[in-house]
């Protein structure tokens, strides 16, 4: 049994903020029943509510979908169900969302032009009048471990490891299908496969001969492509039966082949004192999806529950002497069989009334029992219980020793043994009804019986407190998996406090750096990403995230016009046009634009006319871009950090400039037009030659990063000259948005209300030092991948995002190849969330904002973190930021 221990002084789990529904004489938001909720792995939370009518006779089932970045931006879907909603689950990508109800129908959900605020359901399935009691999306094969004993390792490979596991369903090559399975109240199992075409195929089948009623069930993958199902009548009497479950595709027809596994009863059913006291099997649920060999199981009465966890085993058969005389083989290896054994079990509980499970896949191995006894644990080896006295407590999810406690407003907070028998007080209590973990553990969001969500912290490490460099390396840890698989990190910058930002921020770095090379370049973008979402949390930081912005922009737009070369013959097994362009610009150090562009093969450069004129705008804010920062070289270093500062000492993007200015000088003889345009004091002056001149002297001085040297004082000179030279332009940084994570460093709970924004204050330290950070109301706005300015009221729909605030048009107003090739690297991902391949998924989620002239909507962008497209802004950020209210809307996003 498991004795609860009720730590002191210890904050381990806090409340971080609560957002409610406007209170009316006759509410008509109300909780459902069931309630349900899901968190995906882009930090979106689905709940449900009913909706009553006017006359509250009819109810219509609501979702709704938020960004815990932004909660009250909160998106409603009328679901169009009829029944209640039973289940909802979200995909490995977290960008889909399957719904299930009362009455038999799936729709599953998908982003309308990735905008997270806006969903439609084109698909689904059906099991006519027979009501699904569990649901999952099959399993897409992918599933990476965390070695936490190897946290310390200099490689990420060490840390973090693909398991071999078998997708539920292959297609040819080996390719995952997607589909998912339910299981109705009736004992049927039902698999929906979503084909390449579009179309759905959908087979149903008993779980077995004898068809029984399931009142509970859960469903769980193994590495062998196979899954698990988990069924109770509710009865805590009867068994606990398990199914294996096999999925093909025969003939284009779904096949389904069913076989029984060993079940178990509850070991409170088993003991003659106790058989009757816990009649009703409440919870079942396998400890992880990638996981069917543990089970969580929860028996209550009216007042009380018991909970017990379970693991399957293989064991030898004891074989007769008499057996082993006839067949001597027999003896040597017995026959082995797979049985259920107890592992713990926490007796004498007040009432559950919801379970959060973990998702971080750590594995549990035969010390884990050891590591709850030494106190010493790790995210995502605690579950959570929510009961109905309001109190949560997060347990081992082997040993079920407690690890944290929190208690809701009415809940009581005992002091001693007697406190914990005192009889609670009358009245109906709130409570959570149900309950979802983050991907990291870190974080826990709760709906109550009045349909009010709570965001509660999880400590990095329970058990006991911890010094600085131990958060930070837990922290750390977890920064490194979400980089890894590209899930977002939002609850993680929960933990971050401001002082803990510049650590975070180098080590982070050096374990980058520590990675080979392939590594590296894939985690490039993001890495740098997430510096820019750390930054934000600090004062003293915040003036770097406008470089980390810049940078990533400049990423993408170097990878895009170097990407328009084309050699002159193809299938040439010589480097490629970008490359030699990098080769060449890195070994000619001479200052003279024209003798650089002598050594290139100029038949690689030529493009269409109108190609060129097309990508002018791109080109701009490269030519702005370098007389920036040349003219801001003799005042860095003077008054406060300004944006820009650490570009003037990083060597390789300023050789991306010096190469960009390059090529835009060879495309500026095909066609004039297309070339920077800058506002200068003299009609002879060659502004490009002047710029390209001075930032090869920048770039000669940090050009060895390892000996970097001061620029000399006639460099210095020359750039103070600039301003007398040339215009020098205003470049549009990213504001700093006064986001709820800010809000949330006080450690002070934050109540909010679905719908309406909390109180602006006095936003973020940072707008009160940096001009740069300031946007005016009525400001015009501009089009941060375009380049393109809007004005301060555009007829345009626009997207934004709600973490960097990036704002661009939702539909591109140029049809050009080269145009076209640029904007599609957004679809999906903003500057500030880019990924890279499908590893883990394909899609992923920020949020936008829609604005029209005299009508301000929000919408939601699907921002992937998993393709490769290597992109930002010298004006964006990954953090957890939203769009002001004054940028069109100013929606959360991600």
């Amino acid at each position: 049994s498991c004795d609860f221990q009720f730590l002191a002084n210890k904050i381990l789990m806090d409340l971080a903020y609560v957002c409610e529904w406007e209170k009316r004489p006759k509410s008509n938001h109300c909780p459902s029943i069931p309630l349900v909720c899901a968190w995906s792995c882009r930090n979106l939370i689905a709940f449900t509510t009913d909706l009553k009518n006017e006359e509250e006779k009819d109810l219509t089932h609501m979702i709704h979908i938020l960004d815990m970045e932004h909660p009250w931006d909160v998106c409603s879907i009328n679901s169009g169900h009829v029944e209640n909603i039973t289940c909802l689950e979200w995909d490995q990508s977290g960008s889909r969302l399957l719904s299930a109800d009362a009455d038999g129908h799936i729709k599953c959900w998908s982003m309308v032009e990735h905008l997270a605020n806006s969903w439609e359901s084109a698909v689904g399935s059906v099991v006519e009048g027979d009501p699904i009691v569990a649901l999952s999306w099959l399993h897409n094969g992918v599933k990476l471990a965390l070695h936490v004993e190897k946290s310390g390792a200099s490689n990420f490979g060490e840390k973090f490891s693909r398991v071999k596991f078998s997708p539920s369903l292959t297609l040819f090559g080996g390719k995952p299908m997607e589909g998912w399975i339910a299981v109705t109240i009736s004992g049927l199992v039902t698999v929906s496969l979503l084909k390449p075409n579009g179309q759905v195929l959908t087979s149903t089948e008993s779980l077995c001969r004898l068809r029984c009623r399931v009142a509970l069930a859960d469903i769980a993958f193994t590495g062998g492509g196979n899954i698990v199902v988990a069924t109770s009548d509710g009865s805590s009497a009867s068994p606990v039966q398990f199914y294996k479950v096999c999925v093909s595709v025969v003939n284009e027809k779904c096949k389904i082949d069913t076989e029984i596994l060993p079940s178990l009863f509850m070991r409170c059913t088993t003991d003659l004192a106790r058989k009757d006291k816990y009649p009703a099997i409440t919870h079942l649920k396998f400890l992880t999806r990638d996981m069917s060999e543990q089970m969580l199981l929860c028996a209550s009465n009216q007042n009380n529950s018991n909970v017990e966890c379970w693991s399957l085993r293989k064991e030898g058969l004891p074989v007769n002497n008499i057996f082993q005389q006839i067949s001597p083989t027999v003896g040597d290896k017995p026959p082995m069989i797979l049985k259920w054994r107890i592992l713990s079990a926490a007796n004498d509980l007040d009432r559950v009334s919801a379970v959060a499970l973990p998702k971080l896949p750590i594995s549990l191995t035969s010390t884990d029992l050891k590591v709850a006894n030494d106190t010493k644990f790790y995210p995502g080896l605690g579950l959570a219980l929510a009961f109905h006295d309001g109190s949560v407590h997060i347990i081992h999810r082997v040993s079920l020793q407690t690890m944290a406690v929190f208690y809701g407003s009415t809940s009581q907070r005992p002091a001693d043994e007697q406190a914990i028998k005192r009889q609670r007080t009358a009245g109906p209590l709130v409570h959570f009804k149900a309950m979802q973990m983050s991907w990291t553990s870190l974080a826990l969001v709760g709906v109550d019986s009045h349909g009010k969500l709570s965001m509660l912290r999880i400590s990095p490490s329970m058990g006991h407190i911890l010094d600085m460099n131990i958060s930070l390396r837990h922290l750390l840890f977890l920064l490194e998996y979400c980089m890894v698989t590209g899930y977002d990190w939002w609850d993680i910058l929960l933990h971050v406090q401001p002082s803990m930002v510049q650590n975070l921020v180098e080590k982070l770095h050096e374990e980058y750096m520590r990675q080979n090379a392939a590594l590296q370049q894939v985690l490039s973008t993001r890495i740098i990403s997430m510096k820019a979402s750390l930054c934000k949390l600090s004062s003293t930081t915040v003036s770097r995230v406008c470089d980390y912005h810049a940078k990533l922009f400049l990423i993408a737009i170097s990878c895009t016009l170097k990407s328009l070369l084309r050699p002159p013959v193809l299938n040439t097994p010589d480097k490629s046009p970008g490359d030699r362009l990098t080769e060449i610009c890195s070994k000619i150090t001479d200052v003279d634009i024209d003798k650089v562009m002598i050594n290139l093969k100029t038949e690689e450069f030529v493009l269409e006319m109108t190609t060129l004129q097309s990508l002018q705008q791109l080109i701009q804010w490269v030519g702005d871009f370098v007389l920036y920062l040349l003219a801001s070289l003799p005042n860095q270093g003077s008054g406060p950090v300004r944006p820009g500062h650490s570009f003037l000492r990083d060597g390789s993007s300023l050789a991306m400039l010096r190469e960009l200015m390059v090529v835009i000088r060879i495309w500026g003889l095909l066609k004039p037009s297309c070339l920077p345009i800058y506002t200068a004091t003299s009609d002879t002056q060659d502004s490009m030659s002047l710029l390209f001149r001075l930032l090869t002297k920048l770039w000669l001085c940090c050009r060895d990063e390892s000996h970097p040297s001061e620029p000399d004082d006639a460099l210095i000179d020359e750039c103070c000259l600039l301003p007398s030279q040339l215009l020098i332009p205003n470049l549009d940084w990213l504001p700093v948005n006064d986001a709820i994570i800010h809000k949330l460093q006080s450690k002070q709970p934050v109540r909010m209300q679905f719908g309406k924004p909390p109180g602006q204050g006095q936003g973020h330290p940072a707008s009160l030092q940096f001009d740069a950070f300031v946007r005016a109301p009525g400001q015009p706005k501009i089009d941060h991948l375009r380049r393109l300015h809007l004005g301060a009221y555009p007829t345009e729909e626009c997207k934004s995002c709600t973490r960097c605030g990036c704002v661009t048009m939702l539909h591109s107003p140029n049809k050009t190849t080269a145009v076209k090739q640029w904007e599609q690297r957004w679809i999906k991902n903003c500057l500030c969330d880019d990924g890279f391949g499908d590893a883990v998924a394909d899609e992923g989620p920020p949020r936008i904002s829609l604005g029209k002239r005299g009508e301000e909507k929000t919408r939601t962008s699907d921002i992937c973190h998993y393709s490769i497209s290597l992109g930002s802004a010298n004006f964006f950020s990954r953090g957890p930021v939203h769009c002001p209210s004054d940028l069109v809307g100013g929606r959360t996003i991600f």
